[in-house]
């Protein structure tokens, strides 16, 4: 079976001055479609360069990254951008909505910078139908400072899903929530995996929230410590 991420003997190594810091060393890792996969790991434990490299927003020093069968490791920023925009869904700490648009609009957004371009109406009924899975078809007029913090990630969750992505890339979600909407969030991240059988890559810190998913990683120095 085809496999949505496929990390080869992923190497990260950054460069201060003349020292060589190396970040990620020696990663391998295989999701399949429709898993819900957690990765932890304390600060500096190379976590957030493994994202940016999952994420197409970085390339490994060596090694290979398969995404959806394709090797994107060595594609131009433009290319990747691309895939970025085809293929993955991002969901951050941060909601990043834009203030002054609708959770409509903010939905719409992804949808112009894709290749293939999708019609004014059937951007708005995908929209529209991305907001009815987030449980937010009714608030779509709304912009995100009549929305609840919780309700501003669940139009973040429905743009991230604008595109039908393959994956979907959830760092630190609940950081900006309180416990009880980040346990409403980690449910609909659960519906999401479960229902429409979204494959998920959760970064975070919290054990709590890592329990959500079936499969957790934890890095420690760049190299992978649990694999079960």
């Amino acid at each position: 079976m085809k496999t949505v991420i496929q990390l080869q003997d992923i190497h990260k190594t950054y460069h201060a001055g003349d020292v060589e810091v190396p970040a990620v060393c020696g990663v391998s890792l295989e999701v399949s479609p429709g898993e819900f996969v957690a990765l932890m790991g304390a600060s500096g434990s190379g976590k957030s360069t493994m994202m940016n490299i999952i994420g197409c927003l970085d390339r490994p020093t060596r090694g290979n990254y398969l995404l959806d069968g394709s090797d994107v490791s060595q594609l131009s920023r433009d290319e990747l951008a691309d895939i970025r925009n085809q293929k993955i869904g991002f969901v951050f700490q941060g909601f990043n909505l834009l203030a002054r648009t609708s959770a409509l609009e903010n939905v719409e957004l992804p949808m112009l910078y894709t290749r293939q371009r999708v019609s004014g109406p059937s951007q708005r009924e995908r929209a529209l139908q991305a907001l009815e899975t987030v449980g937010l078809a009714d608030r779509a007029d709304h912009k995100p400072n009549q929305l609840s913090g919780g309700q501003q990630q669940r139009v973040a969750i429905a743009r991230a899903l604008a595109n039908q992505p393959s994956l979907l890339l959830a760092d630190e979600p609940t950081g900006n929530v309180d416990t009880a909407t980040s346990a409403d969030i980690m449910g609909l991240l659960d519906q999401l995996n479960r229902d429409e059988g979204l494959t998920i890559l959760l970064i975070t810190h919290e054990h709590e929230v890592a329990e959500h998913a079936r499969r957790t990683l934890v890095l420690r120095d760049g190299r992978l410590e649990a694999q079960p």
